[in-house]
């Protein structure tokens, strides 16, 4: 488990643990994840496809989709260990009003058959309670805060392109002013250009709305623009955790490592590309100790065995038995 600081904490997710019961095994999609997240702050995770970074996300906000549930764990927001509350309660005090989250795939999340200004007013209808009239005044200051002409409110979600609509997910997580955004890879499927355009916004967004954002993504080079501490996930656990400066220019993990290794340099001798071998293991049989070790070219035999968690400098936590005091 990785140590908790409380010291201005926003959000504090302590061995949290979330399974899916298959028909083929137990999924350990999140497997004692522990972080902080500050008032302010912008965290990034990182990790390959299927290493439960979503799952981490919805974790948070409670919406596991069946069969997974959320097994053991401590998740506080604003000291408040939200895991205790009713789901009633969560879904009328903490869901969308504190944490809000901008889905992955804008074209999958917004509903096909209601313009995108209904389903951006339903969140204020139901939680503040205005009138329809009200609510739209209020889509389109939103809609123009994320760059978008308010007319837009009247269009439907294919009438827009994938940046436009990824823009409407940003204000409708926006609309109740949340101390929290979760973005679970905000630029899926967009190109660079967009993808650009996207960062850029949320940066905005953050520091007029002096709001935290936790942004998913499994692209590196997206979180080193925003990100203020980068937490690296890989086969359901965090291995590595730190300031994003920490990360970035001093990497400890074998896995952090090539993961940056692996990153087209636009600069400078061009070398081959970098990879990492082999494949994410299967959670429904993870191997012992360390889950890298498959894949791990500095692999011993301790590695068998559950890594330590080390602070290699204040604040910068690595899991790995390299560095551990002989």
């Amino acid at each position: 488990m990785f140590p908790v600081l409380a010291s201005e904490a926003l959000l504090e997710v302590k061995d949290v643990k979330t399974y899916f019961y298959t028909t083929t095994g137990v999924v350990k999609a999140v497997d004692g994840v522990s972080f902080t997240l500050n008032k302010g702050e912008v965290l990034g995770i990182a990790g390959e496809s299927g290493c439960g970074k979503s799952t981490l996300a919805y974790s948070i906000i409670r919406l596991v989709p069946p069969p997974g549930k959320i097994v053991s764990g401590e998740i506080y927001f604003e000291g408040r260990n939200v895991l205790k509350l009713s789901d009633e309660s969560f879904r009328k005090e903490i869901r969308w009003k504190k944490i809000s989250m901008v889905f992955q795939g804008a074209m999958n999340a917004l509903n096909p058959v209601y313009t995108v200004g209904d389903q951006i007013a339903e969140v204020l209808i139901l939680h503040k309670g205005l009138t329809k009239k009200e609510a739209y005044n209020k889509v389109y200051e939103l809609l123009s805060l994320v760059g978008i002409d308010p007319k837009r409110a009247h269009s439907y979600p294919h009438e827009l392109s994938g940046g436009m609509k990824q823009r409407v997910m940003i204000a409708m997580a926006l609309a109740l002013n949340p101390p929290l955004v979760i973005a679970d890879e905000p630029t899926t499927a967009l190109d660079v250009v967009v993808q650009a355009q996207i960062m850029n916004l949320l940066k905005k967004l953050q520091k007029e709305l002096r709001m935290s954002i936790i942004l998913i993504t499994h692209d590196l080079s997206l979180i080193a623009e925003i990100a203020d501490k980068v937490a690296i996930l890989y086969a359901g656990k965090l291995v590595e955790y730190g300031t994003a400066k920490q990360i970035y220019y001093n990497p400890q993990h074998p896995y952090t490592k090539g993961l940056l290794a692996s990153i087209p340099r636009l600069k400078g001798e061009i070398t081959k590309l970098e990879w990492i071998p082999g494949v994410p293991p299967d959670l429904r049989f993870p191997p012992p100790g360390c889950r890298f070790e498959p894949r791990c070219k500095y692999r011993m035999p301790k590695c068998k065995e559950e890594p330590p968690i080390i602070e290699i400098e204040p604040g910068h936590y690595v899991a790995c038995w390299l560095y551990a005091k002989k």
